[in-house]
């Protein structure tokens, strides 16, 4: 009796080593697979949803960018739901932002939804990189987001960032036809909106020494110099506050009447410069 009780002892000793062996190693999966687990995430724009970012995730799938999409739904007091699972194997998942409170003009709250899910998603899959595609007031969301946020070091870091039609100072009903274009020769805007004063003090950090920035804009080439709801200038101007600093800074300029301001994000020109830049 004796001698099968100590029999019984070694071997719960031995499956209780193996058991935190297999512990240890799958920890150790995971850690790997979060350090190099880089999420795109889309924002989308003023009274829209993340309907209106599928098109553009679906086509990165097509492209063999990415395997997964996933949402992160944000209610109006900042909690975040995720929406589907990422694989450890997955190195470039899509994550949706959809913002329950889509018409909220105040940019400091966006930028406060904004990080929620970036806290969530460093939480969740501990993710130490992100890159963001953003398209009308999505990029007032991640521009305030890096205002208040670019220095706190328990933040993932922004790696890429791709701009669509950005409203950086303002929309036409904000100004008259006199200021549609007004750009002076270093590209401050000749008059500046009050969220563009806002955003004054990115020129003197080191907020995006590291971003490599993409900026999309559209002309509908109907004399607007204007996507129909953004001026050109308006979009452009974002080089003023960030373009010295970055890592890299690029525009892209949209032509026609696909380059309509609802119409970029469902742009298949839109879709291959996104993808080039997010994902190469």
């Amino acid at each position: 009796m004796k001698k099968l009780f100590s029999i019984l002892l070694l071997m719960i000793g031995i499956i209780s080593l193996t058991a935190c062996s297999n512990s240890r190693d799958a920890g150790k999966t995971t850690k790997a697979a979060s350090e190099t687990m880089v999420p795109t995430l889309f924002f989308h724009g003023y009274g829209s949803s993340t309907h209106a970012e599928n098109q553009m995730a679906e086509s990165a799938v097509r492209a063999n960018a990415s395997k997964t999409i996933i949402k992160a739904m944000v209610d109006p007091q900042g909690q975040v739901t995720l929406i589907g699972t990422i694989p450890e194997s997955e190195k470039n998942p899509i994550v949706e932002v959809g913002f329950e409170n889509n018409r909220d003009p105040d940019y400091h709250q966006d930028g406060k939804w904004a990080k929620q899910v970036i806290v969530k998603l460093r939480d969740v899959y501990h993710i130490k990189k992100f890159n963001v595609v953003a398209h009308s007031m999505g990029n007032m969301a991640v521009m305030f987001y890096m205002l208040n946020n670019y220095q706190n070091k328990n933040l993932p870091k922004l790696q890429k960032q791709v701009n669509i039609a950005g409203n950086f100072n303002g929309i036409l009903e904000d100004h008259d036809v006199y200021d549609r274009i007004g750009l002076s020769h270093d590209g401050r805007p000749l008059k500046l909106d009050p969220s563009y004063r806002m955003m004054l003090p990115m020129r003197k950090t080191d907020a995006y020494k590291n971003v490599e920035v993409l900026n999309i804009y559209g002309d509908k080439l109907n004399g607007s110099h204007s996507d129909g709801d953004v001026s050109n200038s308006s979009s452009r101007s974002l080089k003023y506050l960030i373009g010295k600093q970055a890592k890299s800074y690029q525009e892209k300029k949209i032509v026609g009447p696909q380059a309509q301001h609802s119409k970029l994000h469902n742009n298949k020109q839109v879709y291959k410069i996104f993808i080039n830049s997010c994902f190469s």
